[in-house]
């Protein structure tokens, strides 16, 4: 029975289109699966969607359209992206789906009975992009956000907590015990000296906004980010339902890893073990955690100055192309930097010039000296001939090394050290030379099924990343399905070969000075793009003086009797004018404390109903450091304009 293999990527956030970040993470996981494949594992991969969210609410009621639209939206264009590039996933969890909500309220109301959740109040900083909070002391100068730098803004909310102290000492004896838990090395290192600072309760429910999961058992409570989207792992494998199968196959199999950011390591390093723990799950997981694929100037931003998108490189290269650099370029540990510079590189270089010329050599010269036909030669091997053998064994070890420990630039690596030995041995060789002397013949042709075998091998490691370019040389070397397969990497084991007639380059070499211009224009393109949707939401003058703002004053004020958090208000607009007005401010206003005020009002609003009651304006108000609500006050007289 084959050994089960489940990797996953993290759930994305539906918050704009992804970037050649996200993808490196997808094609990573993608890579990994396809070459598991190749060494007859029976494998199953996950990536999806983390659809609730603040943000998301946030940006939809911003598009006046509903978040299950929005988020529709975009899961849609991922999924259509990801079919562009190939990945080969099992399953695309969203956290929308009723198989994942169902299964989320099951793990919440299970931690709150057996007293690993409780409920109290959070106060803290919170980070609407990285919806985060954080104590005064994680804050950077400013109190602004540790991981993003912008601005946070202090909450205080009634809350759900997740004990993480309870599960300090059991999960650092488990990291102990595992050490491969968390690569790389450095990454573990950063987790266990956060773990032993002390793990603070972790709030795991919000009231501020609707657009998340229901607390079964207290429903103005929606299930934060960290029970929700983490659960992904095992919901999508029906952990907790009748539906378990995979579960029992592939969460409790021989091989489990998580392949995130190194920006939510301690997310999946510390709150999903402990959550594993808790609900008495095994931690069958390995996590690693991966850097950042940079630009010039910086993280990858469009409003910071450039930013490149899998879509782009596909209008004008191949996939092909686009796997290996990404797969290439990221160093195991470190960050990596994409530059139009080293893009062209790669594709000239490693592609076209060290593997694609040497694929296209081979077949002239079999051609040329051999009618496109030779044979396995039994006779004695040279220095030479060994050497390239000794390679080819050495690359396969060290090739399945790397791949097994996820370090695919470094396995990668190792096959263009058997491009580059293959490549000196026609230069050692010199069949030109050969062809000359007749007795040489059994020469030559040993020396062309070195180089047909050499190329037979560095093409079966390749498969997993290289997915157009590896089926055409095997078809290019007519090399039957039996020897394009893992169980045939023994040199030998393919004895004849009858090549195409006629080579056809798998890489064509780019005029570099072209592609250059034609990416950085490309760059500055999808930045100028962001700069013109900023400038699209500036107004003019003559669009503020659309606005007829006045000064009003509240004669009278009361409950929303169907809402909560409203409270309607009859307002004096002067000159014998009156409105009503239905305001979101009964967290920070009582009644009694309206009448009297003297307020901003914005009085050519168009009138809605807010929960069957007809608000005919509305109220300016803002926000300050503690996130109170504070209505907009004025010395000016009732029917003032503001202006």
């Amino acid at each position: 029975m084959a050994k089960s293999f489940y990797i996953t990527t993290p759930i994305y956030y539906p918050s704009g289109k992804l970037h050649i970040g996200n993808t490196y993470t997808t094609v990573l996981c993608d890579t990994l699966k396809r070459y598991k494949q190749e060494r007859g594992f029976d494998t199953y991969y996950l990536t999806g969607m983390d659809e609730h969210g603040k943000k998301i609410e946030t940006v939809a009621n911003e598009r006046n359209i509903p978040a299950i639209e929005h988020v529709n939206e975009i899961a849609e264009e991922t999924k259509n992206l990801w079919d562009k590039l190939r990945i080969s996933y099992d399953d695309f969890i969203r956290t929308t789906e009723k198989r994942h909500k169902t299964v989320v309220q099951k793990i919440f109301e299970q931690l709150l009975d057996q007293g690993d959740i409780y409920l109290g109040t959070y106060k803290g900083y919170y980070c609407m992009p990285c919806e985060s909070f954080y104590t005064e002391t994680q804050l950077e100068e400013n109190h602004t956000c540790p991981d993003c730098g912008r601005e946070t803004t202090q909450l205080e909310e009634e809350s759900y907590f997740f004990k993480l102290g309870k599960y300090q000492k059991k999960l650092l004896q488990f990291i102990e015990n595992n050490p491969d838990f968390i690569t790389p090395e450095t990454r573990k290192n950063e987790v266990v000296a956060f773990i032993k600072q002390g793990l603070n309760d972790l709030s795991v429910s919000r009231t501020t906004f609707d657009w998340g999961i229901k607390v079964v058992s207290n429903p103005k409570h929606v299930v934060y980010v960290w029970i929700d989207a983490l659960s992904n792992y095992i919901s999508a494998l029906g952990y907790g339902t009748d539906q378990n199968r995979l579960f029992e196959k592939y969460w409790k199999g021989e091989e489990v890893v998580h392949v995130v950011g190194k920006d939510i390591l301690r997310f999946h390093a510390i709150y999903w073990p402990i959550m594993l723990m808790a609900l008495d799950v095994p931690v069958t997981f390995k996590l690693h955690a991966h850097g950042f694929y940079m630009m010039r100037e910086g993280k990858m931003s469009k409003s910071k100055g450039g930013v490149i998108y899998p879509d782009t490189i596909l209008k004008y290269y191949g996939l092909d192309e686009l796997r290996y650099f990404l797969l290439r370029e990221l160093p195991y540990g470190g960050d990596g930097v994409f530059t139009p510079e080293s893009f062209v590189d790669r594709i000239n270089f490693d592609l076209a010039n060290d593997f694609g010329n040497l694929l296209n050599r081979t077949v002239s010269m079999i051609n040329k000296y051999f009618d496109g036909k030779i044979s396995y030669q039994d006779e004695t091997l040279d220095d030479i001939d060994k050497d390239l053998q000794n390679t080819i064994e050495e690359v396969i070890v060290s090739y399945k090394e790397n791949m097994n420990t996820l370090k695919v630039a470094q396995a990668l690596q190792e096959v263009w050290r058997l491009i580059s030995r293959t490549n000196k041995y026609i230069d050692e060789t010199m069949p030109w030379v050969l062809a000359k002397d007749p007795e040489k013949q059994d020469v030559l042709e040993k020396v062309m099924y070195h180089l047909a075998e050499s190329l037979r091998h560095i093409g079966i490691l390749l498969k997993p990343i290289l997915l157009n370019a590896i089926p055409e040389l095997f078809e290019q070397l007519n090399i039957e399905d039996k020897h394009t397969v893992w169980e045939s990497l023994t040199f030998g084991s393919k004895r004849q070969y009858a090549v195409v007639s006629k080579p056809t380059p798998l890489f064509p070499r780019l005029d570099t000075e072209v592609e250059l211009k034609k990416l950085k224009d490309a760059i500055k393109g999808e930045t100028e793009e962001k700069s013109v949707e900023e400038s699209e939401k500036m107004i003019t003058i003559e669009d503020f003086a659309k606005c007829d703002i006045v000064v009003g004053q509240v004669k009278s004020c009361e409950k929303h009797p169907d809402a909560d958090k409203l409270l309607v208000s009859q307002i004096d607009l002067g000159h014998g004018k009156t409105c009503q007005i239905v305001s979101g401010i009964a967290k920070h206003y009582k009644p009694a404390d309206m009448v009297g005020k003297k307020v901003i009002v914005v009085q050519n609003l168009k009138p809605v109903k807010l929960r069957g009651i007809l608000s005919e304006g509305m109220l300016l108000a803002g926000t300050n450091k503690n996130t109170q609500e504070v209505l907009v006050s004025t010395k000016l007289n009732p029917g003032d304009k503001i202006k």
